[in-house]
């Protein structure tokens, strides 16, 4: 059983952070879209290579464990801020449910700020902490 947990955390690392990797790496390939839409929702545009960065940088830190307490904590603003933004409209069903899908990605992320990344983390190495999860906050 102890196998079975330690694998948790880092699995669990990774499907929170594939939606913010997937999404930074799609608005490099749409950019003028995307700045157009956050434009239209009015957001500056010239954000937009600060949200890549994070939602990249941020996301691949999370998935190895790397400053993963503040990558969490960073993205889960992000997710609440970008819920509020984005998906305000909660006569609308669809933008309810993104709604709620970035808050509830916010939540997770919260767990891992709250409990550390876990098993097979860069952060762990660095403290000594081969495959176990992280006993204190930095």
């Amino acid at each position: 059983m102890n196998h079975i947990h330690s694998l948790t955390a880092p699995i669990g690392r990774l499907l929170l952070a594939i939606i913010f990797i997937m999404s930074g790496l799609n608005k490099i390939g749409a950019y003028g879209a995307t700045q157009g839409y956050m434009e239209a929702m009015g957001v500056p545009g010239g954000l937009l290579p600060l949200v890549i960065a994070l939602e990249v940088l941020g996301g691949l830190a999370l998935v190895i464990g790397w400053q993963a307490r503040w990558a969490a904590l960073l993205l889960a603003g992000f997710s609440l801020l970008s819920a509020l933004l984005f998906h305000g409209d909660i006569s609308d069903q669809i933008s309810m449910i993104m709604l709620m899908k970035n808050v509830s990605i916010a939540g997770g992320l919260l767990m891992v700020f709250a409990h550390g990344a876990g098993a097979y983390a860069v952060d762990n190495y660095r403290s000594g902490i081969k495959g176990g999860a992280r006993a204190s906050f930095e």
